[in-house]
């Protein structure tokens, strides 16, 4: 419990705070959920969404206290490989794969095998934004044979044009305008200088006068970007960022990787990289995601990611989401692998009424 100011002789108000505070955070949760709605779009893919009550705007629905919090420290839900709900199996198989991998690809069977391995999601841009996503994970590529320097999201596969899905999030911000996304590009494959080039003039066109400059990240709350209409933060690991002043370098948003199979290694991992957060400075992300070994992909081999390693390993990694507290010392994005299976979303966001109104602790 948090110290409680009070005046002298003040001993009621303590006493009321102790009974008042969980009947205020019931409170916020119910008016929350009252003013984000229980509809989100209908879903043409036939999948749930993440919770029955739409998170589209949770943003905006947050309480006053947290509109001048920096977005550092709250808890923010995303995704891993968000872009990877539709890989196409006739493509070339992309060059983030070994030479290996390539040549085994030339047999049909194995395309289809590694679809239900490189597929990490089951929501679309949109459908994963209005259940509350909002850190999207992306790799991208140039696709051999292409004269047209057209980019691709890659995970194994090709997936959708990069230039299809920032339409497809920039029709979901024109609708939403105080919700803010993260678009993480960390990872580039295939691509000389014209290729980002037209990668970052794609984000220009599709964004405009919605991106956000790199600046300090303390100063970016929501009011803040609010008031200057900004809605996206675009980081970008390559040195190209320093071209462009609305690219944040990607050490700004670091993002460490368990690599494991173990939930119970992955949370220790999880604690271990949390502690060692830097308390300014930078956004930090948690990946709460298990990674396939060779012999884990070779035992599951036709069941995939999904049915082999994350169904049945989810309920442990939120169980975990669910004790943790958002602060300059907390977590802050927390990404996950098919955010539909649990009410994902939801729980992150949830974190966020641990982060007390000041104003409620003083009498």
């Amino acid at each position: 419990m948090n110290k409680i100011w009070c005046n002298p002789g003040a001993h009621v108000c303590a006493a009321r705070w102790h009974v008042s505070m969980p009947g205020m955070l019931a409170f916020r949760k119910a008016r929350r959920k009252l003013r984000m709605g229980t509809i989100c779009s209908p879903n043409p893919s036939g999948t749930k969404t993440a919770s029955e009550v739409c998170n589209a705007d949770w943003m905006a629905s947050l309480p006053p206290h947290l509109h001048n919090v920096p977005l550092s420290n709250l808890a923010i839900p995303g995704s891993h490989d968000s872009f990877s709900y539709w890989v196409d199996e006739k493509s070339p198989v992309g060059p983030d794969q070994t030479q290996a991998v390539k040549r085994l690809a030339r047999i049909s069977l194995v395309k289809k095998l590694m679809k239900k391995w490189s597929v990490t999601q089951n929501l679309t841009f949109r459908e994963q934004l209005e259940a509350g996503i909002r850190y999207f994970d992306l790799r991208v590529s140039s696709k051999p044979g292409d004269t047209d320097q057209e980019i691709y999201f890659i995970h194994g596969l090709f997936g959708i044009k990069v230039w299809d899905g920032l339409m497809e999030i920039d029709a979901f911000l024109t609708q939403h305008p105080q919700e803010i996304i993260f678009l993480d590009f960390n990872h580039f494959y295939a691509m000389d200088e014209a290729h980002h080039k037209c990668l970052v003039l794609r984000i220009q066109e599709a964004f405009g006068n919605k991106l956000c400059p790199a600046c300090s990240v303390e100063s970016m709350t929501l009011r803040t970007l609010w008031e200057k209409k900004y809605q996206v933060l675009i980081f970008y690991h390559c040195p190209f960022y320093k071209q462009y002043p609305f690219l944040w370098p990607g050490k700004k948003i670091p993002a460490p990787w368990a690599n494991t199979t173990s939930v119970q290694k992955l949370i220790l991992f999880l604690e271990t990289t949390l502690s060692e957060r830097a308390p300014r400075g930078a956004f930090h992300v948690s990946q709460a995601i298990l990674t396939p070994r060779v012999k884990t992909i070779a035992r599951g081999l036709v069941g995939g990611l999904k049915n082999t390693l994350v169904h049945r390993n989810l309920p442990a990694i939120l169980d975990w989401v669910k004790t943790q507290k958002p602060g300059a010392m907390g977590v802050n994005i927390i990404t996950s692998d098919f955010v539909d299976l649990i009410d994902f979303a939801t729980t992150v966001i949830e974190l966020n009424d641990l982060l007390e109104d000041r104003a409620l602790t003083k009498c």
